[in-house]
């Protein structure tokens, strides 16, 4: 095997979402020469990482499949208004994917193992993103305020009993609010909701496209290349990396990092791996020029959504639709997400004069049971993949890069990347 010294090395990262830029930050650091392949603007509205919730949060350990949520799948069939449905003619083929999906959340102790997992990537995640944001010249945009997850009264909690013991397993701190406490943190908070679980070291990014621009312009500033193009394939000689070939020439690099959220398997197979990735297609609708100002962000637990304040106006970010990366947009179900802002501040209006609605729709990179893939490729040992992180990929962009470059540097990770490994599917 060809080998490169670890201190000069000319590294490709293939994607330029939240993931990609953190890389490319974490690797420039390390003395790396790198170029960003990202077709579309850092950060705009063709990238996951531009419409997420915007919340930053080490109690995102909680995985989508818990124990007998397959008793729940008839319903995500018939009822297109619910926070997670499947669109039936995707059904085979979706098939393989949602099976393993329902068998990784099947008990417990499975559950647990994943939460434990994710915990190791987003326990310093508030931090982490305060120090990247400030490396970038944009601290202001990650806020201090803590998040907000509320119930209707202690017993809907009690009901989520699993899930919050699974967090305090993981560190995660928290703090009890209620009555005259909970309605002074969010005025105008519909009657409906009386109890509230604080995460005390929650932040949330007040503009998440944005933040990605800034970090990646940051990483231009210190030496970084941009190839404003799409990656097509790796190239390869026996062993080595030479470059990648995009639609507008060929990338020269000796080492390779796979970034490229939903389209990321396109690179993955030629090496022999063959991961399960699917697109939890999710949506939003943003709110400009409500009177409504949210100082502390919220999680309605029984609307499964996030209600933030972004620079662009009052966020609901939230649904899960099982369909294809490439399906047209239902926008009913962004419209739904109107909706369910009402339902938790009735007094807010979202249409008339000075009211301006902005719809989006992305795809979330997901593997069926949770974990993204952060390792290296089973052929080519300059090869490296860092994708898959579905929910949580803003949350876990520091400690991802951290590794990688790890792996790159040939330095022992700080933490076991055993569950994330990319062969863990065969």
């Amino acid at each position: 095997m060809r080998h490169v010294a670890t201190k000069d090395r000319q590294v490709a990262v293939i994607g330029g979402g939240i993931i990609g830029v953190a890389i490319a930050e974490a690797l420039l650091r390390q003395g790396h020469k790198v170029t960003l392949i990202e077709p579309g603007a850092f950060g705009g509205e063709q990238s996951a990482s531009y419409g997420n919730g915007a919340f930053i949060s080490p109690a995102s350990v909680i995985p989508m499949s818990m124990p007998g949520l397959w008793r729940q799948v008839p319903g995500y069939l018939f009822d297109q208004g619910g926070p997670l449905t499947i669109r039936w003619a995707f059904l085979p083929r979706l098939m393989p994917w949602l099976v393993r999906f329902l068998m990784a959340g099947r008990s417990k102790a499975r559950v647990a193992r994943t939460a434990r997992a994710l915990s190791s990537l987003l326990s310093q995640s508030p931090v982490r993103h305060s120090q990247l944001a400030a490396r970038a010249g944009v601290r202001q945009l990650i806020q201090d305020t803590g998040l907000l997850y509320l119930y209707s009264d202690r017993k809907a909690f009690a009901a989520d009993r699993l899930a919050w013991q699974l967090r305090a397993q993981c560190g995660v701190k928290t703090r009890e609010v209620e009555d005259a406490e909970l309605r002074a943190l969010v005025p105008g908070l519909a009657a409906r909701y009386g109890f509230g679980i604080l995460l005390t070291e929650g932040q949330h990014c007040l503009n998440p496209g944005g933040y990605v621009d800034a970090v990646a312009r940051h990483c231009l500033s210190k030496g970084a290349s941009w190839q404003n193009a799409r990656a097509r394939r790796i190239v390869t000689s026996a062993d080595a990396v030479v470059g990648v070939e995009t639609d507008a020439g060929t990338v020269a690099c000796d080492t390779v990092v796979v970034a490229a959220g939903i389209h990321s398997t396109a690179f993955s197979r030629p090496f022999g791996d063959r991961i399960p990735l699917e697109s939890e297609r999710g949506y939003h609708v943003e709110f400009a020029g409500t009177p409504l100002d949210l100082k502390i962000p919220v999680m309605p637990q029984d609307l499964k959504v996030a209600i933030v304040q972004t620079a662009g106006g009052l966020r609901v970010a939230g649904q899960v639709e099982f369909a294809s990366a490439k399906a047209a947009p239902n926008w009913k179900r962004a419209d739904l997400l109107g909706e369910k802002l009402r339902f938790c501040f009735p007094d807010v209006p979202v249409t008339g004069a000075g009211i301006a609605a902005r719809r989006w729709q992305g795809n979330r990179p997901s593997t069926p049971d949770g974990l993204p893939v952060i390792g290296r490729a089973r052929k080519n040992a300059h090869v490296f993949y860092a994708f898959g992180h579905g929910h949580v990929g803003l949350n876990a962009a520091p400690m991802t890069a951290e590794l990688i470059a790890d792996l790159v540097a040939e330095r022992p990770p700080p933490l076991d990347i055993t569950p994330f490994r990319p062969d863990r599917f065969r």
